[in-house]
């Protein structure tokens, strides 16, 4: 896997991610958001994951979203399930899913995320510690006001390609330059070899992916190498699910915010969701014979245009770089 070719590949696929990012960030308003996810029952939890789907934040910027949403009136519950569906994926990750991992990889990433909203949301109603009174109505009215639409989709274009890229560009160099380094130094079918398949793979990949930080499009040229030197798709799943969702830093906030309680069923679900979407992934597979369907689709576009947006990607991750060091 050369560093410069996946670079390349994705480019495209994540300019175009951006770009939804920020029209999303523009038509959707937080106060809408926090509308919808207070309340008891599932209802709230299922909107909260679909809300936090196409969101790129990653789990360490999903924190302070979240805590606002529970501030706003949004339940423990949804809090959680957007928590854990959110970092999962995006519309970038989404893309750059499809273009490195096939469609079956861009299909099953956001439903195993979803499920994973819902099961952690549940178990936190059922189990966890009951909610606060909500937030009286002249707070939920505070700082509201009229954005004229040039003003909106400026500051969604922003968003879009100057936010988005300074947040991401360094954890997603860095998961390239693994990727790169597992190509190149890990001999072929070695996680084959020594580590096998199944539930032993993919234990080890969720006690690597618990406590690290990894964003969401970072995690996937670091699955697609390690696919490529013999582990299975399920157990890649298995990092691509916590690795996202979960991180010590997130945790401990939420262990500190919303208390223990919740935070140890946060945990629950994230491993019991990522294992059970492991091995039905792999069972998928067994069962179907589409592994074929899994590579990725660099075929799909001109190489032209992939280095062209690969370019435009560098600038905006440079340009990224060098505000973020100035503030």
């Amino acid at each position: 896997m050369d560093f410069w070719a996946v670079f390349a590949e994705m480019a495209p696929y994540l300019l175009f991610g951006f770009f939804v990012a920020g029209l999303l960030s523009m038509l959707i308003s937080r106060r809408t958001v926090e509308r919808h996810l207070g309340g008891p029952g599932v209802r709230p939890l299922f909107k909260a994951a679909i809300f936090g789907i196409p969101l790129p934040l990653c789990s360490c910027g999903v924190i302070p979203v979240s805590m606002s949403l529970h501030k706003h009136g949004a339940s423990r519950g949804a809090t959680i399930s957007f928590l854990l569906s959110t970092p999962q994926t995006g519309v970038d990750s989404i893309l750059v899913t499809y273009s490195l991992l096939g469609p079956v990889f861009a299909i099953f990433r956001p439903l195993a995320a979803l499920v994973t909203g819902l099961v952690g949301g549940v178990l936190v109603n059922l189990f966890g510690p009951g909610d606060p009174a909500p937030a009286s109505a002249a707070e939920h009215q505070n700082g509201d006001k009229v954005i004229p639409h040039r003003e909106k989709f400026r500051n969604g274009m922003k968003y879009a390609f100057v936010t988005l890229p300074r947040d991401i560009g360094k954890p997603l160099l860095l998961g390239l330059v693994i990727a790169a380094i597992i190509s190149a130094l890990v001999p072929d079918d070695f996680f084959a070899a020594y580590l096998g398949g199944g539930l032993p793979a993919m234990l080890v990949m969720m006690a690597v992916g618990i406590p690290i930080y990894v964003c969401a499009s970072a995690s996937v040229p670091v699955a697609a190498a390690l696919i490529l030197k013999g582990l299975s798709p399920g157990a890649a799943l298995v990092f691509l699910v916590t690795g996202p969702a979960t991180n010590a830093a997130g945790f401990a906030t939420i262990w500190n915010t919303l208390g223990r309680r919740t935070a140890l069923l946060y945990l629950l679900a994230v491993a019991g969701c990522a294992l059970a979407s492991g091995l039905l992934l792999d069972a998928i597979i067994r069962s179907t014979h589409i592994h074929d369907a899994m590579s990725h689709a660099h075929a799909v576009l001109p190489p032209l245009v992939e280095y062209a947006s690969a370019f435009v990607l560098l600038v905006l991750l440079g340009y990224g770089y060098l505000t973020k060091q100035r503030k």
